[in-house]
């Protein structure tokens, strides 16, 4: 017998339901069957910020007493007396001032030298490689967020639920096989605004129609999800800038505690990004990079006044570095290997590995000595307990930079 989508909503929630269902439905059964894989045993939260368009490691984390430093940049490089030194070789930008505090109270790592072998630099290839994790085959349709979705929704232990939050279109790497990944703009988008009637666990579990079971379930789901988010309160302790209200939502989502390990968030506008510097580096940058510190600070202290700082590990991660030697145009090009921050309570803070030679260099950029995947290999299999095997494709060692 042919069952309608009328039928099967009227089986589902009752006939009454229907009077006040419209065009809600489609997202409503998104976002229940999004809450039904949300059930966890780990309550670790791993955010991943992106900073589109290729940072400039070399202005970020400074070299500040290297000649090389000077003499390739002499209108970027940045003065001394303005830096916020981490040691006596190296210093943050002048406008990351919140990052030295992290780096001094032991809640910040800067893993140096990060990327890959025979690193791409085209924005969209480069951007596609950091999301598959995948430099043979960066044109496979899944990311390597969205495996780790799948990966642990198959495993016996726990299902893993991730969410977008920002402006732009959801990135890549968060695409997974058997799992829908939304996108937000804020904590509201998953609260439910339907009228019509919820079933009860009871009825959720007693039908025999497996799929009728599991909607009614997502749907007990999905309301008790947006009963705890409408609960909880946003801190109003953040700068008004765009990464800080992205991250005070991601906040406001641990807090209410609805079982989202991963968030990905996102500065500089997607595209082609705002980090792509090429002319009159120096304003945009400095302007990215405070908001970068302000909203990162701002996160850190709001999860620390919830308590909550040991749940969570913020990672970035940018397509490229630049280039050494600035251009004629007072700004820079595509290069090669970056800094990337890890920010939590349970990182073991300090610097990861050397800073990258500035004298022999691959294509006028740093060379790397980290593979970004050991990164990864570290969040995936260190801070979130998963198979990263499984996920990478193939073991990367993970790096020594969590607390156990």
């Amino acid at each position: 017998m042919v069952q309608t989508r009328r039928d099967f909503l009227k089986g589902a929630f009752g006939a009454s339901a229907l009077v006040s269902l419209g065009p809600v439905v489609p997202n409503f059964l998104a976002r229940a069957a999004a809450a039904a894989s949300a059930r966890v045993t780990n309550d670790r939260v791993l955010v991943v910020l992106q900073l589109t368009g290729g940072n400039d490691g070399l202005n970020t984390v400074v070299p500040y007493t290297d000649d090389e430093y000077a003499r390739n940049r002499p209108t970027l490089r940045l003065p001394t007396s303005e830096l916020h030194k981490i040691d006596s070789s190296l210093a943050f930008h002048p406008r990351m001032g919140a990052f030295l505090r992290l780096y001094e109270e032991g809640c910040l790592s800067i893993v140096q030298g990060v990327g890959y072998a025979n690193p791409d630099q085209s924005h969209e290839r480069a951007m596609r490689i950091w999301h598959t994790a995948d430099p043979e085959r960066p044109e496979r349709q899944t990311g390597w967020l969205g495996r780790a979705v799948d990966a642990g929704r198959s495993s016996v232990r726990t299902d893993t639920a991730a969410v977008f939050v920002g402006r732009i279109s959801r990135p890549f790497g968060l695409n997974a096989e058997n799992a829908v990944v939304p996108a937000i703009k804020s904590a509201d988008d998953l609260v439910l605004r339907s009228t019509f009637p919820s079933p009860t666990s009871q009825a959720a579990a007693s039908s025999e129609n497996p799929l009728l079971r599991f909607v009614r379930q997502a749907t007990v789901d999905a309301r008790a999800m947006s009963r705890r988010i409408e609960k909880t309160a946003a801190s109003d302790d953040y700068p008004s800038l765009g990464l800080a209200g992205d991250l005070r939502t991601v906040a406001r989502l641990t807090r209410a505690d609805v079982g989202i390990r991963i968030f990905f968030v996102e500065l500089g506008g997607g595209g082609i990004g705002g980090f792509d510097n090429h002319a009159n580096q120096l304003g945009n940058h400095c302007a990215l990079l405070g908001q970068l510190a302000e909203s990162v600070g701002a996160f850190v202290d709001d999860l620390k006044r919830a308590g909550l700082l040991d749940r969570v590990l913020l990672m970035t991660f940018s397509e490229f570095g630049r280039t050494v030697a600035e251009n004629g145009r007072r700004g820079t090009g595509h290069g090669a290997a970056a800094p990337v921050f890890l920010v939590g309570s349970k990182v073991k803070g300090g610097l990861v590995g050397p800073h990258p030679s500035l004298t022999h260099l691959e294509k006028g950029s740093l060379k790397f000595h980290t593979d970004f995947r050991q990164v990864y290999a570290t969040m995936l299999a260190c801070w979130l307990s998963l198979d990263s095997t499984a996920v990478l494709g193939r073991h990367f060692e993970p790096l020594d930079v969590l607390e156990t």
